[in-house]
């Protein structure tokens, strides 16, 4: 059909002088699925719970599991829920552990491939732990409210959740099990020469005293040292200074607790594993030489691999929260000031969630990773947004300042460590300094926190730092696309010629097809579309100007079918008009990878 006569027919509604608007039958988005009634019955339990009832699966949550503990709890939550809670395993890790996805679907609405999907995942670092109990925190929160809670029904019901609690099942199960610092376990367990001397992993850490812990060594040397005791506290160390009048100190600093096993004159330098699984995804990844802890290449490692196959065949994915620790940080992208601006449309989108969770989470700063952190190349949360297109946070769960409440300023320093430790804890963070033999140094003291003080919050803190960030996370949910299709009309123009318009809505901050991934046309875009028995579509396309009908972007092949790149933006509105012949019944539909399908019937008369 000519530009001319596409012309025509829109001028025609202009010259009409009294549009026929046909009746039009609206019936609700999604028909077919019925979602479970929200109880009001039930007996309520003290208004405080997060769940408003007694809940179905009661969790200790002011403590935290090992490998074994994380899965228990969420297959207790698979047999007390098991129309909302499957499991599957999609891979194995170097060791040879589980990598379980858990999905959160309520299959009597759809299957969970048909919505929107959370993915939420932890513990990609062995020693960030409690990542892991944020994943199961998220799931037993929507799975006890659902039912209960409107909101929580609502969004259980229209979209789905895949959550993997441990990205690093290995690191984890050291960490709980074997010596270790806050620090320590961070890596996978494969193997890996990190001093290049031919050897693998043959000088980690050493438990002299067979404690569990890794702490701090020390030795006294008398006037030869450069450091001294505090005079307030002689569990800390305060360095001296050199000095024109000859003031030394009494004491040594060795470093972390262990010995020189592979004898080249460095202790500790060699640990099990030695690399960064946060490192090692295809977008803005660069070799070891750039980025430390990468690997040979993308997606080198079992673990990375299985998750990437998943999330890739789940194109319904419109959300990814990544749990680490700590520091009290929302983190986006990009990874590395080199990527560049992210399109200021999704910019304004993470705004709009970052600047709900700076209100969420107290003591949390909502951040740019290379500008505000530091440059990270190949990370999980920049590979999904700027490969992927996906609306993408990382959460560094946990701050110290929290211990402080609304007075940060009380805990600067070793000294108010120690006083929080003192208080509250009654010293139990902490390993008294005390003597050992050490083969290389003679008598030495080590003492200092346990891998458990910094890291993580202290026990009786667990639960709000966990409620706080989950519900983050569904905050992040609840914000994925939603399509309504509002505003029908049916427009007679004449000459057995009919003008069809309608609104496709996205109602939520998530835009059905972010602009980075029209940028860089990743995965299907969306299709508005129109069909009906004895309905001829002879053009179509999207409007505009919302008080001008004949301007109009009409399609040059397919009319009844139009693809739409950009999606429908953040809480906006797409106009579409379709010019037809013949009268019936007619269907006007929106399909996308990030939402429901919505549809919506006509009587064309």
């Amino acid at each position: 059909m000519s530009t001319v006569i596409l012309f025509a027919l829109a001028a025609l509604q202009t010259a009409a002088q009294k549009p026929a608007q046909q009746p039009v039958q609206q019936p609700a988005q999604q028909p077919a699925a019925q979602a479970t009634p929200v109880q009001h019955n039930e007996p309520q339990g003290f208004p405080g719970l997060p769940a408003g009832a007694k809940p179905k699966v009661e969790i200790a949550w002011n403590r935290l599991g090992d490998y074994d503990e994380v899965y228990a709890h969420l297959d207790q939550l698979v047999a007390a829920y098991p129309q909302l809670l499957s499991m599957q395993v999609i891979g194995h890790s170097i060791e040879n552990r589980e990598m379980r996805v858990y999905t959160l679907n309520n299959s009597a609405t759809g299957a969970d491939s048909t919505k929107p999907a959370m993915w939420i995942d932890g513990n990609v670092h062995g020693n960030e732990v409690q990542g892991g109990e944020a994943v199961i925190y998220a799931a037993w929160y929507l799975l006890e409210n659902y039912g209960h809670n409107e909101r929580i029904t609502q969004l259980v019901d229209g979209s789905a959740f895949y959550l993997l609690p441990m990205v690093n099942p290995d690191g984890r199960a050291s960490w709980f099990r074997d010596a270790h610092n806050a620090h320590s376990s961070r890596s996978g367990r494969q193997p890996t020469d990190d001093d290049n001397d031919g050897l693998y992993d043959e000088d980690g850490p050493d438990d002299l005293d067979g404690d569990g812990d890794i702490v701090q060594m020390r030795k006294y040397v008398p006037g030869q040292g450069n450091y001294r005791l505090n005079p307030d506290d002689p569990r800390i160390l305060d360095f001296v200074a050199p000095n024109d009048r000859g003031i030394r100190g009494d004491w040594l600093l060795l470093g972390s607790e262990g010995i020189d096993n592979d004898g080249d004159g460095r202790i500790n330098e060699d640990p099990a594993g030695g690399y960064d699984m946060n490192r090692a995804w295809p977008a803005m990844w660069e070799p070891e030489h750039v980025q430390n802890g990468a690997g040979p290449y993308p997606l080198y490692w079992p673990e990375t691999r299985c998750i990437a196959r998943f999330v890739l065949d789940h194109s319904n994915i419109a959300g990814v929260q990544s749990f680490h620790n700590a520091g009290g940080m929302i983190l986006r992208g990009p990874g590395a000031q080199v990527f560049g601006e992210y399109p200021r449309a999704d910019i304004a989108a993470y705004d709009d969630l970052g600047a709900d969770g700076e209100k969420m989470l107290p003591f949390y700063r909502y951040m740019i990773i290379w500008r505000d952190l530091y440059s990270v190349f190949g990370g999980f949360v920049t590979w999904t947004y700027e490969s992927l297109g996906i609306m993408s946070f990382t959460n560094e769960l946990w701050n110290g300042d929290q211990n402080w409440g609304n007075r940060p300023e009380a805990g600067n320093g070793d000294q108010g460590d120690h006083f929080f430790d003192d208080r509250l804890l009654f010293g139990a963070g902490f390993v008294n300094w005390h003597k050992v033999q050490h083969p290389l140094y003679g008598e030495i003291e080590v003492g200092g926190f346990r891998k458990d003080v910094g890291r993580v919050p202290p026990t009786f803190m667990i639960e709000e730092m966990l409620h706080r960030n989950a519900l983050f996370a569904i905050r992040h949910a609840e914000a994925m696309p939603k399509v309504a299709i509002v505003e029908p009309q049916v427009t007679d123009l004449g000459g057995g010629v009919r003008a069809i318009d309608v609104v496709f809505r996205n109602e939520h901050v998530i835009p059905t097809r972010t602009a980075r991934a029209a940028e860089m046309k990743v995965g299907e875009p969306d299709v508005f579309s129109i069909e009906g028995a004895g309905i001829e579509v002879l053009a179509g396309g999207v409007r505009t100007d919302r008080f001008r009908p004949e301007r109009i972007e009409l399609a040059e092949r397919e009319p009844a079918r139009l693809l739409a790149e950009r999606g429908l933006p953040s809480r906006g509105d797409v106009r579409v008009r379709w010019f037809v012949r013949g009268t019936g019944k007619a269907t006007v539909a929106w399909h996308g990878a990030k939402a429901r399908a919505a549809s919506l019937s006509l009587d064309v008369k």
